[in-house]
């Protein structure tokens, strides 16, 4: 059935009842929203998409309004266009009162949605005196900080912490003007199940929400001559911090990156990507010995710290399944205190290892008590970005520089760590031939990529069907864990990221991470891994001497001391 309106006097035709919004999108015209969001569910509390439609005595909100056969829509009348200005002055006075003396700090300054919107809609003056909010800045967090002067109450943080992670630790208090955005008992974001994905800082449009920065700290420690400072790049880093320069996604080759850091003032500048080559070899050799003794399926992989904190709060009993390794971050860390230290006599009190990660969360992880000293500092993406732009560094127009050795040689399979599948893929082109001895022919697993939130397939390896599923967001690994414990589900190993689209979509990246972003991060991601001169982790060289030079073998009594760790219950 056809459904005919009219849209500013234009005519149209859907076979659909979408809403408003949508039909305006497909029209080419664009009405300003605060509080909405493709990939969560309509809301309509902002009414900043307020249009007005023929016959109907108020504005409506096109974000939650469904088209009807004769609609006669004006999306920008002189009405439309008075209240939205309104309703935008009202916002901005709910937001930070000293907002215009502290746009420089904001971690949203070159993002603003409020200041994007207030120019579309074009607001020139305001005309309501701002709001002195008397909430405390939330700092309990290892990883996030939450400002309230900066919030409008539109919701996002709240819908995105709900609805696609399905972890609920954020929730709205109270009613008119003392209605808030808080946690449980106003406890704060660090006592309470918070998993530091950080993805309510990817939603939030004011920086209400930001990352815990050390960036001073890692300044003060490059300028020292206390230290020996020791820096590593996350696979996930490469392919986006382009868009912090505003290029596209890849554009700044990893090796112009690495350039950048060595003009920072790093002593080394080294790769995750030869840790992440360490993982498989810890982890594959791991999950041939479980396979083999049929114990503790399905595996679970450990690389994501959000996703650990998850289980450990809400499903303890499948901490037996999780690999006993640590992440590559912490891996790296351990590695540079001990092996690196000692082939070049520096003292390893003497090492700061800096991370450079796409993912919050890595804060909180190089807290953890198993594995603390492992790494200093982290910096997300953005703050990296930060530091370049401090330094005066034009880094879409350095020259290449390579990473350092021993510890900056890597693999694709490497790589691809920083793309949901990508670990899995990566195990199993080790995998696969130490189990059977044989080369593996089609080394590329297109079935395991994508951004799919839940994948399924089934890999044979010497006549045994291996059942895997790989898992992104963390609402996808409930569900999952879910549907394995009520035995409709059963697989021998499954790649989990709490982060939609997995490290690419991480909560430390640069902002917007949308859907098209994460696909133009995924295709960077596995371009560089067609292109490697290792594409698995077991034939990179560098791990070939760490292992003869120290490590002995995978799973070794030296390594289950430096790489392995244990998790615990938080139910």
């Amino acid at each position: 059935m056809s459904i005919n309106i009219k849209i500013n006097n234009r005519s149209y035709t859907f076979n659909d009842k979408i809403t408003i919004l949508q039909a305006a999108k497909k029209a080419n015209i664009k009405i300003p929203t605060l509080c909405f969001n493709e990939k969560l569910a309509p809301y309509g509390s902002c009414r900043l998409c307020s249009v007005e439609v023929e016959n109907k005595k108020n504005l409506m909100p096109a974000c939650v309004t469904l088209i009807e056969d004769g609609m006669n829509i004006k999306t920008h009348s002189k009405k439309v266009r008075h209240v939205r200005k309104v309703i935008m002055e009202l916002i901005i006075a709910s937001h930070d009162i000293n907002c215009s003396s502290n746009c420089l700090n904001c971690s949203r300054a070159n993002s603003c949605e409020i200041r994007k919107i207030s120019d579309e809609i074009g607001i020139r003056e305001i005309r309501i005196p701002p709001i002195n909010k008397k909430q405390p800045v939330d700092k309990s967090s290892f990883s996030i900080i939450r400002d309230p002067q900066k919030c409008i109450i539109c919701n996002r943080c709240v819908r995105k912490c709900s609805e696609i992670q399905n972890i609920n630790i954020l929730t709205i208090a109270n009613r008119g003007p003392e209605t808030h955005v808080t946690t449980f008992m106003d406890k704060g974001m660090g006592n309470v199940e918070c998993t530091n994905c950080g993805q309510c800082i990817l939603e939030c449009p004011t920086g209400a929400l930001h990352e815990v920065y050390h960036i001073d700290q890692v300044w003060e420690a490059i300028e020292s001559n206390q230290y020996f400072t020791i820096v590593q790049t996350a696979p996930a880093v490469r392919v986006a911090i382009s868009e912090e320069f505003n290029e596209k996604s890849g554009k700044i080759s990893p090796y112009q990156m690495v350039e950048g850091l060595k003009l920072l003032g790093f002593d080394k500048v080294f790769d995750t990507n030869f840790a992440a080559d360490l993982t498989i070899m810890e982890e594959g050799y791991e999950f041939i010995d479980r396979l083999k003794n049929e114990k503790d399926l399905p595996l679970m992989t450990s690389c994501s710290p959000g996703w650990i904190k998850f289980v450990e709060h809400n499903y303890p009993e499948f901490i037996k399944n999780l690999s006993s390794c640590k992440s590559p971050q912490q891996m790296f860390g351990a590695i540079a205190k001990t092996y690196f230290a000692e082939k070049n006599d520096i003292s390893k009190d003497k090492i700061k290892v800096i991370s450079i990660m796409p993912c919050t969360a890595k804060k909180y992880e190089m807290q953890r008590k198993e594995m603390i000293n492992d790494v200093d500092y982290v910096l997300t993406t953005r703050e990296l970005a930060k530091m370049f732009k401090h330094a005066g560094i034009d880094l879409c127009n350095l020259k290449e520089s390579l990473y350092d050795e021993p510890l900056g040689e890597s693999s694709g399979a490497a790589v691809i760590f920083g793309a949901s599948g990508g670990v899995m893929e990566a195990a199993l082109r080790t995998s696969y031939e130490v189990i059977t001895g044989l080369e593996l022919e089609k080394i590329d697993f297109h079935d395991l990529r994508g951004i799919k939130g839940i994948k399924e397939a089934e890999v044979k390896i010497a006549n045994k069907n291996i059942k895997i599923a790989i898992v992104n967001g963390l609402g996808n690994a409930r569900t999952i864990l879910e549907k394995i414990k009520n035995g409709e589900k059963q697989y021998h190993f499954i790649e989990f990221m709490a982060c939609p689209g997995g490290c690419i979509g991480g909560g430390g990246q640069p902002i917007p991470t949308d859907e098209n972003t994460l696909i133009e991060r995924m295709t960077a991601i596995y371009d560089i891994d067609k292109n490697s001169e290792y594409r698995k982790s077991h034939e990179n060289p560098s791990i070939k001497k760490l292992y003869k030079e120290y490590l002995d073998h995978p799973n070794s009594e030296k390594s289950h001391e430096l790489l392995h760790t244990h998790y615990t219950s938080r139910s």
